[in-house]
């Protein structure tokens, strides 16, 4: 490894030492200083955002991605207002999940405490610096973040912003790293830093979280990529059906839980397919559709590409199925893990789906838009996991710990013949 990684690597475990034990209010305190130097800082680091933006223009990047990386005053205040939030969350470090007396009178506990230095690997948007950093500061983590090349001078003031903002407080700055770098080395250095960074999340398209989990060697959380379905089913209100349908697809396309395909029960299509292709057409949505779809109006042919696509764009996949068990078959052959919706109005059916499919976040009659930190009433998330191990769903501060168990006693003590309780 760089000398230069092994310096901010060996710095983070120093300061996850020191977080580790602070009670909540200095992590607050911290975390509120660290969003008023953003708003104080916020002409040094648009100056430092413009050269990202000006050396995206000119390598021909598309307007729509230079409006992700784009940084104003504004935009830094609603970020400096998400780290007020996660101040006012509770702390998840210290709570009990579970425990009690033990027969021979041990007291057991199961305490949540910090994972120690969670690395953090990000395509996009320069806010996710911020973001990332109160979520780990909060529960007690040191970070080390590893963001797009593209936006490496508007995380490199963010960074610099935040560290002497919180070198005022007890919380260390050194709790807060941007790992050096803006080579594929630097990423393979966090990657193979096993030892020194805990856990890796990787944030950002299906590429770079299939690259981080098959060539880290630190303990990884997936998050992100979305194949999410709405299924139509039998007993659907199709009405209901199609405003459900249009509000996943639609609401806003480029997230990892807008619906991405479609499919509805043969019972039901000649009357539901017509209106959602109306609907979808009237909202600008190009739909991929299998043979039957086609029969009921203009689409483009579905290839096995398209069901497994996430689009995050305005497209959609679309499939008639003849049961429900079909259409389980169908996500569990095509789908992420993520998020998938029935819409019925037989309850049988819904849990019947329930029970079926095996995804992080399954919805009954309502969008696949609201598998989401926020909407789930965290406050905030680092991520959604699509994985079963550690953590599964949206990441909000609970998820970014780990626990302990205490036991106390009164000189108890283990024999062959039992506990002794030495006076």
């Amino acid at each position: 490894m760089s000398t230069e990684f092994l310096k901010v690597a060996r710095a983070a475990r120093e300061a996850a030492a020191e977080l580790a034990p602070l009670p909540r209010a200095p992590k607050d305190r911290a975390l509120r200083a660290v969003a008023d130097a953003l708003v104080a800082r916020s002409s040094e680091i648009v100056e430092a955002n413009a050269k990202d933006v000006e050396q995206a223009r000119a390598q021909g990047t598309a307007e729509a991605m230079i409006d992700r990386l784009r940084l104003d005053e504004a935009r830094i205040g609603a970020v400096a207002e998400a780290v007020r939030q996660v101040a006012d969350l509770p702390d998840p470090v210290g709570e009990v999940v579970r425990g009690g007396t033990l027969p021979n009178g041990l007291e057991l506990r199961q305490l949540r405490v910090p994972l120690g230095v969670i690395g953090i690997i990000y395509e996009g948007r320069p806010n996710v610096t911020v973001d990332a950093a109160a979520l780990c500061l909060k529960s007690g983590n040191a970070v080390l973040l590893r963001g797009s090349s593209s936006a490496y001078s508007s995380n490199t003031a963010l960074v610099r912003v935040m560290q002497e903002a919180l070198a005022g407080t007890e919380v260390p700055a050194g709790a807060v790293q941007l790992v050096p770098g803006r080579t594929r080395d630097s990423v393979k250095e966090l990657m193979r830093a096993r030892g020194l960074v805990d856990v890796l999340i990787p944030r950002g398209g299906a590429s770079l979280i299939n690259s981080v989990v098959e060539e880290s060697t630190v303990p990884v959380i997936e998050t992100g990529v979305g194949n999410c379905h709405v299924y139509v089913d039998a007993a659907a209100d199709l009405d209901l059906a199609v405003r459900i349908l249009v509000n996943a697809k639609v609401q806003r396309p480029s997230v990892c839980n807008a619906a991405e395909s479609f499919l509805v029960h043969a019972d039901v299509a000649d009357a539901f397919v017509p209106k959602a292709l109306r609907a979808l057409a009237e909202a600008g949505v190009t739909v991929h559709g299998d043979a039957r779809i086609a029969g009921y109006g203009e689409v483009v042919p579905a290839t096995e590409d398209d069901f497994r696509a996430e689009y995050l764009s305005l497209d959609i996949a679309a499939a008639v199925v003849g049961s429900l068990e079909e259409a389980v078959a169908h996500i569990k052959r095509y789908g992420s893990g993520h998020t998938d919706a029935i819409v019925t109005g037989s309850q049988q059916a819904a849990r019947r789906f329930v029970a079926l499919v095996d995804s992080a976040a399954v919805a009954v009659n309502a969008s696949t838009r609201f598998t989401d930190g926020g909407e789930f009433g965290f406050g905030a998330e680092i991520g959604i996991s699509t994985q079963k191990l550690h953590a599964r769903g949206p990441m909000g501060l609970p998820e970014l710990t780990s626990t302990k168990w205490v036991y106390t006693g009164e000189g108890h003590l283990r024999t062959s013949e039992g506990t002794v309780v030495a006076g």
